[in-house]
């Protein structure tokens, strides 16, 4: 099986162990606590479940700031994205070495993850505009992204972790969240060798579907992994258990048998673009996949990003240097009305715009919202209307 990003083996940061758990969580009670943002907690659950191998806690400013720069912390690990945990308020932790980190998420604010302190350091206006600049690309406030990490707070605070439980996911979507860990065991139990990961923060209509299937025959692949985002989003986009019961219903119709894992994380979306696709390719190979489909703006949001931006990332020597995984590089997809199947527009260049089945997201809410149906060409009936029942409620509130 292919190896975890930077080592031989896997490094979740989740307490297994029951009693020593149960220990912590008991201690926490008499710890300074820190109440977490959105995004510091979203990185505790994937530093837990594995996804965020090797690091072992949250990153200090030098590591942060070579890691906006050059992908890389200062010992050499390559990584995309800093995995911080910022706050404003540090007047219930300084002085502190050992805090509780508190779920902002879940009621009553359970702790999550207990911290070691290794510094508490400031970041100034400047800082701050250069690291989002480096990751996003843009100081743009409309940008979600942006306007999430540029609010985060001024204080860093960096050490090691050990997280006690995996906040709403384990709860809200038992059925669907996994840990890499355990995505891998699965893996190695189907006895898949090729996996093919297909990362979605949407419903998937029929051009979803058919990229996963033509991605898999592509590279040969023993299985498809559909490994859906299941935390936060920004306003309008469709919540993640009506995203769960569409995909499930597509795969249960629609696929062969024993051919996909239908699979969920915790993490908030960055909406970071081409550097938001490296981290998905690092978290899946950590999860055990071979392979990563990126389409056109995988990862993006609005116009901030070109098209192929998300692909071309790869082509650098210090991410094919870094990673083991092999990404396929999708094109747009859609159903052709010359060849009655769903293609990739590079494979048809004699195509043009009117021999495409192809609907706006906001074309889509319209005719849902009206309890009319979509094109079979467009979306499968029976995730259709899914997604109208969705609609309609949500327009009658």
């Amino acid at each position: 099986m292919i190896k975890p990003h930077g080592g031989d083996i896997l490094k979740p940061l989740f307490v297994e162990d029951s009693e020593e758990r149960n220990r912590l969580i008991e201690e926490s009670a008499s710890l300074p606590d820190l109440l977490l943002n959105s995004a510091a907690a979203a990185n505790a659950v994937m530093l837990g479940a594995g996804y965020f191998s090797p690091l072992d806690g949250y990153m200090n400013l030098a590591d942060t700031l070579s890691v906006a720069e050059n992908m890389k912390t200062n010992n050499g690990l390559f990584w995309p994205v800093p995995c911080v945990n910022r706050t404003d308020d540090i007047s219930r932790i300084e002085g502190s070495s050992v805090i509780a980190l508190r779920d902002p998420n879940v009621t009553g604010n359970p702790v999550l993850a207990i911290q070691n302190i290794e510094a508490i350091e400031t970041l100034d206006v400047e800082k701050i505009n250069h690291i989002t600049k480096q990751i996003f690309g843009t100081l743009d406030i409309d940008h979600p992204g942006v306007k999430t990490f540029k609010n985060s707070g001024k204080y860093l605070i960096s050490g090691p972790i050990r997280v006690l439980n995996y906040s709403y996911f384990k709860s809200e979507f038992s059925d669907t969240f996994r840990t890499a860990m355990e995505i891998r065991n699965q893996i190695q139990k189907n006895n898949w060798k090729t996996v093919v990961a297909f990362q979605t923060r949407n419903p998937m209509h029929r051009a979803h579907e058919e990229l996963c299937k033509i991605a898999k025959d592509s590279v040969n692949a023993d299985g498809i992994l559909i490994h859906m985002l299941l935390g936060k989003l920004k306003p309008g986009d469709i919540p993640a258990d009506i995203r769960n019961a569409a995909i499930r219903k597509m795969v249960e119709l629609y696929f062969p048998k024993n051919t996909v894992m239908v699979t969920g994380y915790g993490f908030d979306m960055l909406y970071a673009g081409p550097r938001e696709a490296v981290l998905h390719a690092v978290f899946r190979q950590n999860a055990g996949c071979t392979h990563l489909i990126v389409g056109r703006d995988h990862a993006g949001v609005g116009d901030y990003y070109g098209p192929f931006e998300a692909q071309t990332i790869f082509d650098s020597n210090d991410v094919l240097d870094a990673l083991d995984i092999e990404i396929f590089k999708a094109d747009h997809t859609a159903y052709s009305k010359k060849l009655n199947k769903v293609v990739m527009f590079r494979d048809v260049p004699d195509h043009t715009k009117e021999d495409f089945v192809m609907l706006s997201g906001t074309r889509v809410r319209e005719i849902l919202s009206a309890g009319k149906d979509l094109p079979v060409e467009f979306a499968r009936p029976e995730v259709a209307k899914i997604l109208m029942s969705y609609y309609q409620q949500e327009g009658s509130q």
